[in-house]
């Protein structure tokens, strides 16, 4: 049943029950609930239904789960630096929350600007190399807060079909042109770009790394076309920001065109702390329009100081030193060899990020269980997070890991794996 089946029955409800005589309220709450009963029910049917595991220690390559015994091995966190509980980094957090208090019940532009948000923003642009920054309450905010503002009727935007959700979201507000591009295909891109060159802006949209799959986009040949065509780029980096490249500055580094891509949306949640947060880096003129038009940043309380604190600290341990950022590759090659040659499928490339690749659903959930059983604490993916028939078990290498906990990891995967005919 689609969203807008479910929306449409759920009103039904509401006027047959609020309309007809002598119903009451308490009728119309029960109609509306049996159409959201019949829904869940649909969802456990289909083997997608995701449930929350509750970890009652800090976050980090170790954790304790409720209902399981000992210490777990956590393998499907985006803690890839394992800075979420660096002694440093939550040292800043209590620092900020003694001199800065736990928040300013407030948006940025009435009371709600702090020094330290500005020393934030100021770091950010500098470890990106850019001119100017603006913080979010998360990067799913940037992303609503951005495209509607740059893009008007008279120009396009050419997004990547697999773009996370929270672009697909933000290009929605906006009223420019809309171009899907077939994913990490450049010949489609051209075509695409070929059809909007009577716009007055183009801006191509990307994810650097794509958080399913581990895969990078193409940018050298992205910004080949934008140059050829006169557009802009955009990447958002969340899943880069931190970690690739020689210094951990992202996808733009790494393939070499830091100075080819326009406007960068990254997060404070994933590698750089993972509190929460998120923030566009880009030309100051632009950064200077969000802070005036932007929606999400107008309207949002500022972020926390304890977020802000552990953010900054995470930041400045990056500018100080690439060798955080280095520590995972070889853990990565390692976990993606090994399971390889276990007869697994594994997505990407190179990527911390290391889909297992199942297909069936209720196959991801129960392997997943399974390998808690085991001491691993991993998830199972499935529809509609990600294409029906592409379900997996989405592996993320931490920093934090050690090689040992790769070797158990892939171990815990063998066993679960011949226990439901997934490898022999």
């Amino acid at each position: 049943m689609s969203l807008s089946s479910v929306q449409g029955q759920f009103r039904a409800a509401l006027r047959t029950s609020t309309c007809a005589p002598g119903r009451t309220y308490a009728a119309a709450a029960s109609g509306a609930k049996a159409v959201l009963e019949k829904e869940l029910d649909t969802i456990r049917a289909a083997g997608t239904w995701k449930g929350e595991r509750i970890i009652t220690s800090k976050q980090g390559p170790q954790i304790r789960v409720d209902g399981s015994r000992g210490r777990i091995l956590n393998f499907c966190a985006n803690n890839y630096l394992g800075l979420s509980s660096h002694p440093e980094v939550v040292q800043a957090g209590i620092d900020a929350l003694r001199t800065h208090g736990a928040g300013l019940s407030s948006v940025r532009f009435i009371c709600g600007t702090q020094d330290i948000h500005k020393h934030l923003e100021q770091k950010l642009a500098e470890f990106h190399e850019r001119e100017d920054c603006i913080l979010y309450a998360s990067c799913f905010d940037a992303n609503a807060g951005l495209f509607e503002v740059l893009l008007g009727p008279d120009d396009a935007v050419l997004s990547d079909e697999l773009n996370h959700a929270s672009i697909i979201d933000g290009i929605r507000l906006c009223r420019a042109q809309r171009l899907r591009y077939k994913h990490l295909d450049l010949s489609d891109l051209e075509n695409k770009l070929k059809e909007a060159q009577s716009s007055r802006m183009r801006l191509i949209v990307t994810d650097g790394v794509f958080s399913m799959d581990g895969d990078v986009a193409p940018l050298p040949g992205i910004c080949d076309l934008a140059e050829q065509y006169g557009a802009m780029v955009f990447i958002d980096e969340c899943h880069a920001t931190g970690f690739l490249g020689p210094r951990g500055r992202g996808t733009d580094e790494l393939l070499g065109v830091m100075d080819r891509v326009h406007i960068i949306n990254s997060t404070l949640g994933k590698a750089l702390g993972g509190a929460a947060g998120g923030y566009t880096v880009g030309p100051k003129p632009l950064i200077e329009l969000l802070r005036q038009r932007s929606r999400p940043y107008l309207f949002s309380n500022s972020l926390p100081p304890p977020v802000v604190g552990c953010a900054t600290r995470a930041v400045e341990l990056l500018l100080d030193s690439n060798e955080i950022a280095q520590s995972m590759a070889a853990k990565t090659t390692s976990f993606r060899d090994q399971m390889t040659q276990a007869g697994f499928t594994i997505a990407g490339s190179a990527h911390p990020i290391c889909p297992v690749m199942l297909g069936d659903a209720r196959l991801a959930s129960v392997m997943a269980d399974d390998m808690l059983k085991l001491g691993i604490y991993v998830i199972g993916f499935s529809y509609p997070v990600v294409p029906k028939g592409k379900a997996r078990i989405r592996v993320q290498i931490s920093a934090a890991h050690t090689d040992e906990d790769i070797d158990r990891c892939v171990d815990a995967f063998i066993q679960t794996g011949r226990k439901h005919g997934v490898v022999s």
